[in-house]
């Protein structure tokens, strides 16, 4: 079955960065696309990135957009978000899961349901 373990979050200040890290197993990770979602306080799920299976091809909300970048090790069955520039609004609960098996990410990926069967990691960010 599908496994992932989030980690890599914490407190930070605004302005300040993390590198987030999901590890994967119980299926072909270089076989799918791979997303990171948040979800803050009280509000939805956020699609925050999605990473094509060779790593590609990456899309980001517009809320994270040229401050995030995600990446992946399909040796490594390892997937990251470097997060820079980090700002109060980011805070969140950050979850990782398996996308798409065919294609790149689909342009209505941030819609798309997934299962996410991580614990999440945790990230605040202080004003």
């Amino acid at each position: 079955r599908v496994q992932v373990v989030e980690s890599g979050g914490g407190f930070v200040q605004a302005g300040g960065s993390l590198r987030l890290s999901c590890a994967a197993s119980g299926f072909r990770f270089n076989d799918y696309n791979m997303v990171w979602f948040r979800q803050a306080p009280g509000k939805e799920l956020e699609g925050a990135s999605c990473i094509s299976r060779s790593g590609a091809n990456t899309f980001y909300s517009d809320s994270v957009r040229g401050r995030f970048t995600t990446s992946r090790d399909n040796d490594r069955n390892m997937l990251f978000l470097q997060m820079n520039d980090l700002k109060a609004e980011d805070t969140a609960v950050y979850f990782c899961a398996p996308g798409s098996s065919r294609g790149s990410c689909p342009s209505n990926w941030p819609n798309v349901q997934y299962e996410f069967g991580g614990q999440g990691t945790q990230v605040t960010v202080s004003s």
